[in-house]
């Protein structure tokens, strides 16, 4: 708008590095807009969050936050979290459309994406990875474009749902083994005919 913030501007400087998004209210004038007043806005991580992003960093996952939030904010938000700016874990100022480049370019880097996501904005993305969790308390929209819903918001299911894959796959890995070893066993000797059809099906 071509708006100049004056003596404004150090005050939305400090803000954005503490970590808040900040909007201006103006008011039309004979001489354009004014400046009325600085609004900031800040989120608060979710309880739980940082000790379930550090159970996931401790079984050698890495995580990236994704965010449209200003650098600023997003990296405040990030060591809240215990994650490492630094280190590329934040993306910030990423508009809602460009979450699932994102996500195509770090599966592009040969890396296997999670994506977890609860809003409308989050749905490409949770498309576009490998696998998508949105949270049960999100919108539909994420829902849909998710392979997994997770029951409440809460980021520590995350780690029970990779439990549950795991074990599901042991599971079936277990069940395959089982299965071609006793086909291994059982069709010679049902070819020689030392198996009779009962004891096949037992």
């Amino acid at each position: 708008l071509g708006l100049d913030l004056g003596p404004w501007l150090p005050l939305s400087t400090k803000l954005q590095e503490q970590g808040a998004t900040v909007s201006a209210l103006v008011s039309e004038s004979p001489f354009g807009l004014e400046l009325c007043a600085l609004l900031s806005f800040g989120d608060e991580p979710k309880p739980g969050a940082k000790e379930a992003l550090a159970a996931l960093r401790q079984r050698g996952i890495r995580t990236v936050m994704i965010s449209g939030d200003n650098q600023g904010a997003a990296d405040v938000m990030a060591r809240r979290l215990g994650l490492r700016p630094e280190e590329g874990e934040v993306m910030a100022n990423v508009l809602p459309g460009e979450k699932a480049n994102r996500v195509q370019a770090l599966k592009a880097g040969g890396h296997t994406v999670a994506m977890v996501g609860d809003g409308i904005n989050d749905a490409p993305a949770l498309a576009a990875a490998d696998v998508g969790m949105a949270m049960g308390n999100g919108t539909d929209v994420a829902m849909h474009a998710a392979g997994i819903t997770l029951m409440r918001g809460d980021v520590a299911l995350v780690g029970a749902a990779l439990d549950i894959s795991a074990r599901t796959v042991a599971k079936i890995r277990q069940n395959l083994f089982w299965a071609f070893a006793y086909n291994v066993a059982g069709i010679p000797l049902a070819a020689l005919g030392y198996l009779n059809p009962m004891m096949a099906g037992a």
